[in-house]
């Protein structure tokens, strides 16, 4: 009988000892205090248009693992913003936040044209303008529109419609530049919140199928993902000459579509390299759609 109680007192022991060594540590798996600070996580941005630097991602973490080490690599100032069709929690990759939108800005301005006049004659200029970005047509349909005030009116409507315009919460609003469209400021996180709510608004069909005819020269970036809609822009600064490229655009995932913006500016200030840069980026991210939520628009 002391023997048979010895034994099993010792292996009571033994199991609370166990038990000590297997809570000390999953203790120290869990605790967030551990995480090394030399692996900085994504921008999570939230709905309203606040983005906070340094909160915990929520992509996967394969995805922002290949990014963090990529980036480095890249030769350049770079941002990627992906949020689900649809609406939702949106991810911003790198530290380009906003510039200049350039040609994106034909997009909702295609929009515009098209809903103020949707007979057939305008459609050759909206072509043109989406397709192979002439301005020429780019500026033949914001003069469609009426006067700089009366055209950005429009134009500005279409962005906000979009989900764009954050009034009465915390955010950045995009305001469209009336004496020069193309030179609007649009923030990463702004255009990709537009492009997830794109296929959504009213006389946008026409726009997003030929989003998915660009021509081939124009096809970096997004470009490289088969059946993305997309649409770019790009240009110098006045002082120094540096080129910045931007993107954007929906991305065909198992569970829907995903609105991505890309934005890049290269160290060397050249055009092609900074199209290289996004070529590279999107690459990237095609190895990792199967990761990603999707969405698609709400039901009418």
């Amino acid at each position: 009988m002391r023997s048979t109680g010895s034994a099993s007192s010792c292996r009571s022991v033994l199991r609370a000892a166990a038990m000590v060594v297997l809570l000390t540590l999953t203790s120290c798996t869990l605790l967030p205090g551990n995480r090394a600070d030399t692996d900085p996580p994504a921008v999570v941005v939230d709905t309203a248009g606040a983005w906070r630097p340094r909160l915990a991602i929520s992509m996967p973490d394969s995805l922002a693992a290949d990014f963090t080490q990529l980036q480095p690599q890249l030769g350049g100032q770079v941002g990627m913003a992906i949020i689900p069709v649809g609406g939702g929690r949106m991810t911003v990759f790198g530290d380009w936040v906003s510039g200049i939108a350039w040609s994106t800005i034909k997009v909702p301005l295609a929009i515009a044209a098209l809903r103020h006049d949707p007979h057939e004659g305008i459609i050759h200029d909206v072509e043109a303008a989406i397709t192979w970005s002439d301005n020429d047509a780019a500026e033949a349909l914001w003069q469609s529109l009426g006067d700089g005030l009366e055209a950005a009116k429009a134009v500005q409507d279409v962005i906000d419609e979009a989900g764009d315009a954050t009034t009465g919460v915390a955010g950045p609003r995009t305001t469209l530049d009336y004496t020069s469209f193309g030179g609007t400021e649009w923030t990463l996180a702004n255009q990709a919140r537009f492009a997830s709510r794109l296929p959504c608004l009213p006389e946008s069909f026409q726009v997003t199928e030929l989003m998915t005819k660009i021509t081939p020269e124009q096809a970096w970036g997004l470009g490289v993902l088969e059946g993305t809609a997309f649409k770019g822009g790009w240009g110098p600064d006045d002082d120094t000459g540096v080129y910045t490229v931007r993107q954007f655009g929906l991305v065909p995932v198992r569970s829907g579509m995903v609105a991505v913006a890309l934005a890049a500016t290269a160290d060397s200030g050249s055009f092609d390299d900074s199209t290289t840069i996004l070529s590279r980026m999107a690459r990237m991210l095609g190895s990792h759609l199967d990761e990603l939520r999707g969405g698609s628009c709400p039901p009418m």
